[in-house]
């Protein structure tokens, strides 16, 4: 427990944090130099006497499956006996998760130390910008020199870092990794990062350091190619799923049952040979490739302790909350994340290659400029009753009545048989599901970060941590 004084300060310095420029947070997200500034990254990294210079990193980028991954990665080496940071994007519940070593999050007392450290380096930053009319460092370019501060305190031996958005622009790509990972292209963001798979993987390749080696799930022919192309000209050595390495999953028989196993193998010359099967902590063939690439990631370290053991141990220990995440059984209640439709497919796919109970009922809630009726269109294939609501953490949130007639337009539209109802806030919206779906039913809660935390807030509290009155970050 703080005591008052530090519970004072630490309450002051997320004040300060939240109430930087925050791009998450607006429904026109820009994704330009002309506002996102590597060279501002860059100046706050100096100032704090550049953290990230002696660390080891690994960076992930991709439209979907790039926080599972960085699961898979540290769950790894931490089983390997690597002590390991991992920076994520973004937090379901408390900002700590985003700054986790050995996947345990940051305590708000080293929180509030990294603040300290760097308040005065931002305001300095502050000055300096305000004399050519721009401004300081933002909400996420503070949270990845927050990481990158706390792993180098920490003496971690391996960094994860989980790029934002896109990758060429992001603030952590001023990093020198010693891998990159791009897990998967698909349509999201597509203001900021363009309308097309090729638009959409060249900036996700924006990560691709010169001569260092890349990881790549990417199956998508038209955007493989342009990652394969960015590769050649950086010299970069490029390991691709399908091509150099494979996974064959297989998914459990029930959900709450078991489970799911995966057998990976090395390919060459055409050639398929047989590493190791293992179980696999999370749900989905989606997450099968995941795994695939965080394996290819750890080979590449050379490290002699990352051994088949380590890696079995690894993969059937990670978990990645709020994807496809099983929090509860009688009724059997999933929380997931997805929030385009690549996500909600994978997710639709889970529960359609196991029993599931009966009834079955959706909690939906989605996000300004996402393809709400895209995902629509599939989760009214799996499910006989769907509730729509809108989440009260972030203003982006789209009205309750926009997503029921989305709902019922892609019900009559593909002859389905379903029951929507609109619900005025979460908390009613969670009551109904609860009685509609009884001890025996399934309860999916997903569309959205925000909704999946708030709903999922309902499922945890700890009295020892100081309460954070701020809103989920997007």
């Amino acid at each position: 427990m703080m005591d008052k004084t530090t519970e004072h300060d630490y309450r002051a310095a997320l004040d300060f944090l939240y109430g930087r420029i925050n791009f998450e947070r607006s429904a026109n997200m820009p994704y330009s130099l002309a506002e996102l500034k590597l060279t501002r990254m860059t100046r706050l990294l100096e100032l704090a006497g550049n953290p990230e210079r002696d660390q080891k990193i690994i960076h992930i980028a991709g439209t979907k499956g790039k926080g599972s991954a960085s699961h898979f990665v540290n769950s790894i080496l931490t089983q390997s006996g690597f002590r390991t940071g991992r920076f994520t994007s973004p937090h379901l519940y408390r900002i700590e998760e985003r700054f986790a070593i050995d996947g345990i999050p940051c305590s708000p007392e080293d929180l509030l130390s990294c603040i300290e450290t760097l308040r005065p380096l931002i305001l300095e930053m502050d000055h300096e910008a305000s004399l050519e009319s721009s401004h300081g460092p933002t909400y996420f370019e503070i949270t990845t020199a927050i990481a990158l501060l706390y792993f180098a305190r920490s003496k971690a031996d391996y960094t994860i870092l989980e790029v934002g958005l896109g990758g060429r622009l992001d603030s952590t790509n001023v990093c020198q990794p010693i891998v990159s990972l791009i897990t998967s292209i698909s349509f999201d963001h597509t203001r900021q990062l363009g309308s097309t798979l090729e638009s959409i993987a060249r900036e996700k390749a924006g990560i691709i350091k010169p001569q260092r080696p890349v990881i790549s799930g990417v199956t998508n022919p038209a955007a493989r190619a342009v990652i394969e192309t960015i590769a050649e000209q950086r010299e970069s050595p490029l390991y691709q799923l399908d091509r150099d390495f494979a996974v064959n999953y297989h998914s459990p028989t029930r959900l709450d049952e078991s489970q799911p196993v995966a057998e990976f193998y090395q390919l060459k010359n055409g050639q398929a040979q047989k590493k190791f099967d293992s179980e696999l902590g999370t749900l989905g063939r989606h997450q099968a490739a995941n795994a695939a690439v965080a394996v290819a990631a750890c080979e590449q370290l050379k490290e002699s302790r990352i051994d088949v053991a380590a890696i079995q141990r690894g993969l059937s220990s990670t978990h990645c909350p709020a994807r496809i995440q099983i929090t509860h059984r009688n009724p059997l209640v999933i929380l997931d994340t997805a929030h385009n439709v690549a996500s909600v497919d994978a997710l639709c796919e889970v529960l359609a290659e196991s029993q599931q109970p009966s009834p079955s009922v959706l909690l939906f809630a989605s996000t300004q400029e996402k393809d709400v009726r895209g995902m629509l269109q599939s989760l009214v294939q799996q499910f006989r009753t769907i509730i729509c609501t809108r989440y009260l953490s972030n203003p982006r949130g789209v009205a309750i009545e926009e997503v029921a007639k989305y709902a019922r337009q892609c019900a009559a539209e593909q002859n389905q048989t379903v029951e929507v109802i609109e619900a005025a806030t979460p908390d009613e919206a969670w009551s109904l599901s609860q009685r509609l779906a009884g001890e025996d039913g399934l309860i999916c809660v997903t569309g959205s970060f925000f909704i999946a935390a708030e709903i999922g807030k309902r499922f945890r509290h700890d009295k020892r941590l100081p309460k954070q009155n701020h809103q989920v970050i997007p």
